[in-house]
């Protein structure tokens, strides 16, 4: 069982087993910790930059709570719109020094995987859209934007991937 798995599960909860998801839940992890207990961020941009990076995994999540693949890409490309919010939330904290660089480059490299990986599943679920190709299963490409290598698993479209 992961660590974000729970005890009770349904159809519904499977985005927890979504490697992008638990990579998104670890990046809001690191900001917040270095946001609230590590440095001291001006309140309103530390709400800000937090709430962005709670927004990608709340994206991925519900998404796929909706049940349908074209509201799941659709909650995906919001998510990779709160990507792109956290990353320019946070290069303003670095550049008016409120995060030393080093915080900043241990930030970037998870957010740099989370962002490709969400990528690479909007890509191939889109393609499977396109396709119609329903029930054809997708493999975990987990090498290609890992930062650690991770095992490789067989999914479906609305089960787990990137």
């Amino acid at each position: 069982m992961s660590h974000y798995e729970m005890d009770l599960r349904n159809k519904n909860r499977g985005y927890m087993k979504l490697v992008v998801w638990q990579k998104a839940m670890q990046l809001f992890e690191l900001i917040w910790k270095t946001l609230f207990i590590e440095t001291k961020v001006d309140f309103k941009l530390q709400s800000q930059l937090a709430d962005a990076a709670q927004s990608v995994a709340a994206n991925i999540s519900e998404g796929y709570g909706r049940r349908s693949l074209n509201e799941y890409i659709q909650f995906l490309y919001y998510a990779l719109g709160s990507t792109a919010e956290t990353m320019t939330r946070a290069i303003g904290l670095k550049q008016t020094n409120q995060i030393p660089d080093e915080r900043f480059h241990d930030f970037d490299l998870p957010h740099y995987e989370v962002e490709n990986r969400l990528l690479s599943l909007i890509d191939k679920l889109e393609q499977k859209r396109d396709d119609e190709d329903w029930i054809a299963r997708i493999a975990e490409d987990s090498e290609e934007h890992s930062i650690t290598p991770t095992l490789h698993h067989s999914i479906t479209p609305l089960q787990r991937h990137a």
